[in-house]
């Protein structure tokens, strides 16, 4: 007869929490400033698609970064430690959607952006010390 030990185990996050960090959203969004830039220094239409298509991709991937620090590394206490961080996570995820970086090549959109994923990277740290 084998005999099975139920054990009860307790985890911050999925994964140690080394995996999660903020530089993968804000490595996106200074990718997408940086293409609002030369599509603003480019008239050539094949150029301004290519660079509509990469940057509503890059766009859509820092909304998946932002979710997954937002779903999976936040937990309880942090909300209501932070209580502005749903509204941060909810604010930078529509700056990266088709009303923000995703449907515009407004380098004020993708500043906006930095600017809250850089809130979230400060409380992230902050939670990281703790």
């Amino acid at each position: 007869m084998i005999r099975f030990t139920r054990m009860t185990v307790s985890a911050h996050c999925d994964l140690p929490c080394g995996v999660y960090d903020p530089a993968q959203a804000r490595i996106e969004a200074e990718s997408i400033k940086a293409i609002c830039k030369k599509v603003a220094e480019n008239d050539d239409p094949d150029f301004r698609t290519r660079a509509a298509i990469i940057k509503e991709a890059r766009s859509h991937l820092v909304k998946e970064h932002l979710w997954v620090l937002w779903t999976d590394y936040f937990k309880p206490p942090h909300f209501e430690k932070y209580p502005n961080l749903n509204a941060l996570f909810n604010e930078a995820t529509k700056l990266a959607g088709a009303s923000g970086t995703k449907g515009s090549f407004d380098e004020a959109q993708a500043d906006a952006l930095l600017a809250k994923i850089a809130e979230i990277d400060a409380i992230f740290w902050e939670t990281k010390k703790a």
